[in-house]
């Protein structure tokens, strides 16, 4: 599934595309058939095709890894060498994530989701979204309901 999404990354028009085959475990997970191996491969083609038909987005979401770490990847490089300009994030719900997964994307999210912290948008999460290695978390706390500022 894809939609065309504000709040995910700040500042940017995001393209948001869910990835299937989730290796995570979260508790609460709000998408649980994503750990099916549902949907379309992902290809070049296919990641050229959506973004010629989503006009606008300055920004390629993957939610999620899926379990081929070498098609991700692979799949970054294209988006890079074949869309300039266009940045390019990564939702994973891991710890942490390899060297060449901060080298192949602009923006990162680690950690998985915990109920008991919140999302991205509260304070107390255990979750982190960073920009070039830098955590930019801070910018979603002015955002959404924030349990400790009620």
């Amino acid at each position: 599934m894809t939609s065309v999404v504000l709040e995910e990354i700040p500042d940017r028009v995001s393209l948001a595309v869910d990835i299937s085959n989730c290796q995570g475990n979260c508790v609460g997970c709000h998408s649980p058939f994503l750990k099916l191996d549902i949907g379309e491969e992902l290809t070049p083609a296919v990641v050229d095709a959506l973004i010629e038909d989503n006009f606008g987005v300055n920004c390629f979401l993957f939610l999620g890894e899926g379990k081929d770490h070498a098609a991700l990847l692979a799949l970054a490089a294209h988006l890079r060498a074949a869309h300039p300009g266009l940045e390019l994030a990564l939702y994973s719900g891991r710890e942490e994530v390899e060297p060449e997964v901060w080298d192949a994307f602009d923006y990162v999210k680690v950690g998985p989701y915990r109920p008991e912290f919140g999302p991205l948008n509260d304070r107390r999460t255990n979750q982190r979204l960073y920009y070039h290695r830098k955590d930019i978390t801070s910018r979603f706390w002015h955002r959404g309901l924030d349990p400790l500022q009620h």
